[in-house]
């Protein structure tokens, strides 16, 4: 994965002033453009979408600065159909507009080209486990939240706050298959990872496909595949929102699995009684690499 994330990055530079295919980059590096863009976001820090216009800004300002052009040749150039656009985006990057860059010679903010690399320094063994699933299907109450990188999410707090309690119990009763008893399931997520995104947050249980489904819950379809179970001890969130970085920065660069499309799953295995220590399970979707 690390040297399938170098050859993008090349990519992105041999072709910085064209629009990126990513699918058929992916296809070309042996991976998935899901995969692809969840382990960019992941490792870089940002979505790639952000670091290739990053990129192009840099390379851009160099033109400006030369003044040897028109800036609405320079913004064509580099993919935008007028100086107004590309004006906003330079300036986003670089906190000043091209006219004023080119009359000053600056500020200057540059995005230095990314190389990645897999550094193991007194890593944690991390506790995992694979398992094969047929289909099933996660029923609950489900609601579109934004994604928050750290920390409790306080409007996954609010929506789980809002069922009552012989909601909880009617739901426990209901699960059937694994993960096993109440879960917390996130899908529709914004595989560039981006903060403020929206999501879909279900909170209920998995059931087999046959099961017959109450009235009033709603359904997320799971098709069957291989999931990566990783189990993670300690404060929560903070444990788990570890573990989840870590799968990223150093399961999967290190395993022959990747990221397949579908929701990921947090079964809560055992917590104390104010939630602030808690052993879970982080089940996600794998394929394969």
């Amino acid at each position: 994965m690390i040297s399938a994330l170098n050859q993008l990055v090349d990519l992105v530079e041999e072709h910085l002033t064209e629009e990126l295919d990513l699918e058929g980059l992916a296809a070309g590096l042996g991976t998935t453009e899901y995969h692809l863009r969840r382990m960019f976001s992941s490792l870089a820090g940002m979505p790639l979408s952000e670091y290739v216009r990053r990129r192009r800004m840099t390379v851009a300002s160099g033109d400006v600065v030369r003044g040897e052009e028109d800036l609405l040749e320079i913004a064509v150039r580099y993919g935008y159909g007028s100086r107004e656009a590309f004006g906003r985006a330079f300036r986003a990057v670089h906190g000043a507009g091209p006219a004023e860059v080119r009359r000053d010679g600056g500020p200057l903010r540059t995005q230095p080209q990314l190389r990645f690399r897999l550094t193991v320094e007194g890593s944690t063994p991390m506790d995992t486990r694979l398992v094969d699933r047929p289909a099933f299907r996660l029923v609950g109450h489900s609601t579109r939240v934004p994604l928050i990188h750290r920390g409790v999410n306080p409007h996954i707090q609010q929506h789980i706050a809002a069922i009552p309690a012989e909601e909880h119990r009617r739901l426990k009763a209901l699960s059937d298959s694994e993960p096993a008893g109440l879960l917390q399931v996130t899908d529709d997520a914004d595989p560039d990872g981006r903060e403020g995104t929206e999501l879909t947050y279900l909170h209920g249980v998995a059931v087999g496909t046959g099961t017959p489904v109450p009235d009033g819950l709603d359904v997320i379809e799971v098709p069957a595949g291989m999931w990566a179970v990783f189990r993670t001890s300690g404060p929560h969130p903070e444990a788990l929102q570890t573990a989840w970085a870590a799968t990223a920065t150093e399961w999967f660069p290190s395993n022959p699995w990747r990221l397949r499309p579908g929701p990921s799953v947090v079964a809560v295995l055992e917590r104390a009684d104010d939630f602030s220590t808690a052993t879970c399970e982080l089940w996600l979707p794998v394929e394969s690499a």
